[in-house]
C-alpha cells in the first residue's frame, strides 16, 4: 500500500521533537472513517541504510505533541530520542484512536454484565477489536513497511483500552509481533475475555511488558482495585502458561491512570522490550 509522507507540521506550540512524519489519510471501512498515521523515526535513520523495529502503539494523538492530546502526551519522541543515545532506536507508529469510538474499537470482546457504571458502551454494542486488529495488519503495517525500513522485529504497545488491544493482537497473531507492551490494561470487567484468550493462545515466543498503578482512580477505589487485580490476574495467567524471563511486572505503587505516569514508565518498558 503505497502513500505519502510529509514532516509532522503542527501547531505552533506543539511539543514534537526529532523527525515526525504524518502520512495521508488512510481509511478504516468498519468505522467508515479516515486517519492519519504518525511515525516517529531514529535520529540516524536519514543518514544510513539500517532497518529499525517498529513499534506500532494506540492513542497516536496522545504519543508526541501536547497540542493534540487529551489529556496530556507520552513524550515518546522526547524518550526516544534520549534512548537513541545509549544505541537503542525504533521506529514508533501513532494510530490515532477513534474518538467517542474508542472504547468500543479497541474492544475484542464485551461483557455487560461485567460492566462498572462510568463504561460509556451501549449493552447492544458489537464489540470492533477483531476489525480493529485486521485494520492494523493489512493496512497500517503495508502503509509503514511499504515506505519506510522496517527489520522483522515489530511490536504493539499500549494503555488501559490500548493495552487490551494490544494483548489481543499478540496473541492473536503470533506470527505478526515480537513483543507487546501493556500498561494498566484493561483486562478485568467486561473485558475478562483476555485471560482465557491466552489460555487458549497459550505460550506465544516473545516479550511480554505489563504494568498497573497502585492508585489508578483516586476517586474511584472499587475501580482501582479492578484494574489491580485484573493485572495480577493477567500476569499469574502468562506464568502459568510459560512466561519467565520474558515477562516483566510493574506495580508502581502510588501511580494513577493517566499519560504522565506511562509516559515516566515508558523508557524503562522499552529497555525491557527491545535489548
Amino acid at each position: 500500500m503505497d502513500i505519502s509522507w510529509q514532516p509532522y507540521d503542527g501547531d505552533p506550540d506543539g511539543t514534537v521533537v526529532g523527525d515526525v512524519r504524518v502520512s495521508d489519510p488512510i481509511v478504516a471501512d468498519y468505522l467508515d472513517i479516515e486517519r492519519e498515521l504518525l511515525a516517529y523515526l531514529p535520529p540516524s535513520y536519514e543518514d544510513g541504510d539500517e532497518h529499525y523495529p517498529v513499534v506500532y502503539m494506540h492513542d497516536g494523538q496522545n504519543l508526541f505533541d501536547e497540542a493534540t492530546s487529551y489529556d496530556g502526551e507520552w513524550q515518546v519522541d522526547e524518550t526516544m530520542e534520549r534512548l537513541a543515545e545509549e544505541e537503542l532506536e525504533a521506529i514508533v507508529v501513532g494510530i490515532p484512536n477513534a474518538g467517542e469510538k474508542r472504547p468500543i474499537e479497541y474492544a475484542p470482546f464485551y461483557d455487560p454484565a461485567a460492566a462498572p457504571d462510568d463504561v460509556d458502551i451501549p449493552d447492544d454494542a458489537e464489540p470492533m477489536g477483531d476489525a480493529y486488529a485486521d485494520w492494523l495488519l493489512k493496512t497500517v503495517r503495508p502503509a509503514v513497511e511499504s515506505t519506510f525500513r522496517v527489520s522483522d522485529v515489530r511490536g504493539v504497545f499500549g494503555s488501559s483500552m490500548g493495552g487490551l488491544i494490544s494483548l489481543y493482537s499478540f496473541f492473536r497473531d503470533p506470527e505478526a509481533f515480537a513483543f507487546v507492551g501493556a500498561m494498566s490494561p484493561a483486562v478485568g470487567g467486561p473485558w475478562h475475555e483476555m485471560i482465557e484468550c491466552i489460555e487458549d493462545a497459550e505460550y506465544v515466543d516473545g516479550r511480554v511488558y505489563v504494568d498497573v498503578g497502585g492508585d489508578e482512580f483516586s476517586d474511584d477505589p472499587d475501580l482501582s482495585d479492578a484494574f489491580e487485580s485484573g493485572a495480577e490476574r493477567l500476569v499469574e495467567t502468562l506464568e502459568s502458561v510459560g512466561y519467565d524471563e520474558q515477562l516483566r511486572y510493574v506495580y508502581d505503587d502510588d501511580a494513577i491512570h493517566h499519560e504522565s505516569e506511562w509516559a515516566r514508565r515508558f523508557p524503562d518498558a522499552i529497555r525491557f522490550l527491545l535489548p
